[in-house]
């Protein structure tokens, strides 16, 4: 019998407009080999960024039903993945779907924030309840403030030095993760920087990103599917982060060079076919 695609759970919002969160991870992953299984956790006709006034519906009744349907049919995942989520009742649910499946790679994206502030959706409670998933998570791929919000230390904007940006990673994996990926890192060299950290083997790393002077929603979800389809398909964490920031850069440049209303997200469907060469991959380094 021929061996079927990995299957991801990915516990997420669904936005009908604006290329992000599910409507993003489904093509991203499938393009890579990979079987997604989507839970929404809400539904949202656009993303919250500038869209007007967004029509909302809260799916916290679904989560626990959808797992349990999984358990009684017998269903394996090789990931459970979680992403944004509307309440604390969710994160109840995401914890029993990471014990249920506790063979499984478990991928927190811990969604809260960005440019130094909280999403409105994101109470302090709910990022003291987030940090509990962070715990017991294999990865976490938070942007750099979403990871000053799991440490409870101020943001800062100043770019941080190279012994800086290992301290706060070796913080985040104290919290229990395995691998931590943080985003969209400003560095005191002047460049942006997504860096990582292998607790096992105690090992930093460093991408160097392009800058292209905008920016787009959606592009944390795609670096984040694509991290996770490139640890199911058997690539080191360097190499992960390597494919995903290439792919991310990618779609940016190619977005950017239409001139495309930035609320749009980026034109990821242009460029889905360069996940199918497994040599595409950004250079990194040791941090």
């Amino acid at each position: 019998m021929p061996d079927r695609p990995k299957r991801v759970a990915a516990i997420h919002d669904l936005s009908g407009f604006g290329r992000c969160s599910l409507s993003v991870i489904l093509p991203t992953l499938s393009v890579m080999g990979v079987q997604v299984c989507p839970v929404p956790t809400a539904v949202f006709s656009t993303h919250t960024g500038g869209l007007g006034e967004v029509q909302r519906r809260d799916l916290s009744d679904f989560t626990l039903p959808c797992l349990e349907h999984y358990l009684q049919l017998g269903l394996d995942f090789e990931c459970v993945y979680s992403g944004f989520l509307s309440s604390q009742e969710q994160i109840d649910h995401c914890l029993k779907f990471f014990s249920s499946y506790k063979d499984a790679l478990a991928v927190v994206d811990p969604v809260m924030g960005d440019h130094g502030r909280p999403y409105r959706t994101i109470s302090t409670e709910m990022q003291n309840r987030l940090a509990e998933l962070v715990r017991v998570a294999d990865v976490i791929t938070p942007n750099l403030t979403e990871a000053y919000m799991l440490l409870k230390i101020p943001f800062q904007t100043e770019g941080l030095s190279r012994s800086q940006a290992k301290s706060l990673l070796a913080r985040l994996g104290e919290l229990g993760p395995k691998y931590v990926v943080i985003t969209g890192v400003p560095m005191a060299s002047g460049k942006i920087s997504n860096i990582g950290y292998d607790r096992q083997n105690n090992s930093y790393w460093c991408i160097d990103c392009d800058y292209v002077p905008v920016s787009y929603p959606g592009t944390g979800d795609l670096f984040a599917s694509v991290l996770t389809g490139g640890f199911l398909t058997g690539d080191s964490l360097p190499m992960a982060m390597g494919r995903a920031t290439y792919f991310v850069e990618r779609c940016i440049k190619t977005t950017f060079s239409y001139s495309s209303d930035t609320r749009y997200g980026v034109m990821l469907e242009k460029e889905l076919g360069v996940l199918t060469n497994r040599q595409n991959i950004k250079d990194f380094s040791l941090l």
